[in-house]
């Protein structure tokens, strides 16, 4: 068959194909538009053929510009960016979280295990919580949460507005989960790093002020930013353990190509892991520091652990999610 012969018998069907294309780029796909997946795929076809039998540069560049037209009306992802955060935040992220829950288990351990025995050793000796603090930062928890009051006048005369506390919090937090993150490229081991020096010296502060402060200046305050802050420090922590680990054990593949695959599923981790921790912000700031009832407060915090229980146990069961 000539190319002439070629062109000739399959015009018609090129003809509408491009016609069902037209259509959907303008946005008027109209009642055939349900043909264009069969017409594709006989384009492909065609294609195929074509630079099979050499029927010359021409036609080969003329069909693969069409299969291109195509392909992008077919498969691109015309999901409005708010529907797409929509369905990652409901979706994909806690799917995300539940597929790596042996990691999460593991950061959280990490964390909470050198937190909860620092803070319980100031009972029994609080010489470990002050060698961890040293001088400067047990000035500083005794300026912070010497008492309601004093912790308001501290934070105002220190950043001066809410907005500023938001700032100042947001640029500490992404800084702990960043290098949480980061750390994750030296095998693994700084991911754990981070994670266990947080957990002493978290655990350390909270250990001081119930020896020497005022707790419930320092328990209001955290209480209700502590499951987005710590939960979004786990999560990064997760994402540096995925390259870790695909650094240690990249298995059949090669390294460069496990260590890309690991980012793949590290992305919706880190991702995440930073709107959490942006959230986090936005409550230590505008929210925390407020002169409001205890109970109040504790009830915000004790309900904010509740729903990230329930989100990462229970959302997006019943969903596939794309990205």
């Amino acid at each position: 068959m000539t190319v002439g012969d070629f062109e000739h018998k399959n015009q018609p069907r090129w003809s509408e194909y491009e016609r069902l294309v037209e259509g959907m780029e303008k946005g008027k796909p109209g009642a055939e538009a349900g043909q264009l997946p069969r017409r594709f795929r006989e384009l492909c076809v065609d294609l195929s053929l074509a630079e099979y039998r050499m029927y010359g540069e021409r036609l080969t560049e003329q069909l693969n510009a069409q299969v291109i037209r195509g392909y992008e009306m077919l498969y691109r992802n015309r999901r409005g960016g708010w529907l797409m955060a929509a369905e990652f935040v409901l979706a994909g992220f806690p799917q995300a979280v539940r597929r790596e829950w042996r990691l999460f288990g593991l950061c959280n351990a990490v964390f909470w295990l050198p937190f909860f025995a620092v803070m319980l050793s100031a009972t029994y000796d609080i010489q470990w919580v002050q060698a961890i603090l040293g001088a400067d930062g047990m000035a500083a928890m005794d300026q912070m949460y010497g008492g309601k009051e004093d912790q308001i006048a501290h934070l105002r005369s220190e950043y001066g507005s809410n907005f500023m506390m938001f700032c100042h919090y947001i640029r500490n937090n992404v800084g702990i989960d960043f290098r949480t993150f980061a750390g994750g490229m030296a095998a693994g081991l700084g991911s754990l790093f981070f994670l266990f020096f947080n957990g002493l010296f978290m655990g350390a502060a909270a250990g001081y002020v119930n020896h020497a402060c005022n707790p419930e200046s320092f328990w209001t305050f955290v209480s209700g930013h502590s499951s987005l802050e710590l939960l979004g420090m786990a999560v990064a922590g997760m994402a540096g353990m995925r390259l870790g680990l695909a650094l240690l054990s990249p298995g059949r593949l090669p390294r460069v190509r496990a260590l890309a695959e690991a980012a793949r599923l590290a992305l919706p981790l880190i991702l995440g892991a930073a709107l959490m921790t942006t959230l986090a912000a936005v409550v230590e700031g505008f929210w925390s520091a407020q002169l409001l009832p205890s109970a109040l407060k504790y009830g915000v915090g004790l309900g904010g652990w509740i729903c990230h229980i329930a989100y990462f146990t229970l959302a997006g069961r019943r969903v596939t999610y794309a990205p």
